[in-house]
């Protein structure tokens, strides 16, 4: 490969993704953190006015919220991230475990105090009607693809509603990404690029038939996120072809703005979006790389959040800033705990398992 036609810039030429992905040394967990923390402000909102309020950025950018642009980062980051999983050691087995270690422990756990928390001290129905409904909705929860949201008695007076976690959603698709991950790893796909550029074209025909026919709603929805994601695949896998550079950040983030007056704003939007996350991620910036010393603490954030912020409306907060204000304390020291007594710890369990022996896949020098 001819490095230099990647890297020719004016002056000193921009890095490569690949000249910065093998180590640990990025600002992702930092990102992810604010993320999170964007989704529990755009959260407030309706939290605290009713559903039917907006949450912040959605006039201005085409009915796209802050918290969903905090989702897209998170998929566009996965993308990268479990793609390269995959592919450094090619074991459907390890994959598995890893992404059932890192996602589920802390989602037993919420789930869990949620009953706890909500049939002790907050239903006001009869303990036989909450109880009965209890392992249900913990069986939905874990299994993700039918979640259950409400549970009897529980903040039914609230203005958005009785919603118990509605940030869980995003979950189910995450996991059918992961899944398109694995798939393509098994078949040899990460290895193969014109193979995976034509399944990536074929994603964008169907991305592009959601925007003009109404399809079923997950569907609708899988493409919206599945873009931010396959945009994260492709930067893993031509890492060492894309450049870190200035003028291309500026280039994309332009041609967003240009965007914005077309229907291609969204698919536009979120490959800039993506751009700018990993130009942010892998900046050299010592100061914000202690920031890892602390730990990642998005996932606790992202799913111990909105059952907070219930309960903040509940006690009469109906004002936003009044509800992050108080919501993003406890929901913090939940993160905190959670990170360091059960995900820090599931994730440990990974080195304990016994590593199958690396699928055999043909890797095309292409």
């Amino acid at each position: 490969m001819k490095e230099h036609d990647a890297r020719a810039t004016s002056g000193k030429p921009a890095p490569l993704i690949a000249d910065r992905s093998d180590g640990r040394d990025n600002n992702f967990n930092l990102i992810r953190i604010l993320a999170a923390g964007g989704v529990l402000v755009s959260h407030a909102y309706p939290l605290s006015w009713g559903g039917a309020v907006g949450q912040p950025f959605e006039s201005t950018l085409h009915g796209l919220s802050l918290g969903m642009v905090c989702v897209w980062i998170f998929f566009a980051i996965s993308g990268f991230f479990i793609t390269r999983s995959f592919d450094r050691k090619r074991s459907a087995t390890s994959f598995l475990t890893a992404r059932a270690l890192r996602l589920f422990p802390a989602l037993a756990m919420v789930t869990v105090i949620t009953l706890l928390v909500a049939g002790f001290l907050l239903t006001q129905a009869p303990p036989a009607v909450f109880w009965s409904q209890a392992g249900e909705f913990f069986v939905r929860n874990m299994l993700l693809f039918r979640i259950q949201y409400v549970l009897p008695g529980v903040f039914e007076s609230n203005p958005y509603g009785p919603a118990v976690n509605g940030s869980l959603w995003s979950l189910s698709y995450e996991v059918t990404c992961y899944t398109g991950v694995l798939i393509c790893g098994v078949l040899g796909l990460l290895g193969r690029k014109k193979i995976f550029a034509t399944m990536a074209l074929l994603f964008l025909v169907v991305y592009a038939v959601a925007m003009v026919v109404e399809l079923n709603p997950r569907i609708e929805q899988l493409t919206r996120l599945g873009l931010p994601f396959l945009t994260g695949m492709v930067f893993y896998i031509w890492r060492q072809y894309i450049p870190l550079s200035w003028t291309l950040l500026a280039a994309s983030a332009a041609l967003a703005v240009m965007a914005w007056f077309t229907p291609l704003f969204l698919p536009v939007f979120a490959v800039s979006l993506s751009y700018a996350t990993f130009f942010a991620g892998y900046a050299e910036t010592p100061l914000l790389l202690r920031y890892n010393k602390l730990g990642d603490y998005s996932y606790g954030v992202y799913i111990y959040a909105f059952p907070i912020q219930q309960l903040v409306a509940q006690a009469g907060v109906t004002t936003p800033v009044v509800n992050m204000a108080i919501s993003l304390p406890f929901t913090l020291i939940c993160a905190v705990l959670s990170w360091h007594f059960i995900e820090a710890p599931a994730m440990r369990l990974r080195r304990r398992t016994k590593v199958p022996k690396p699928i055999e896949t043909k890797q095309a020098a292409e």
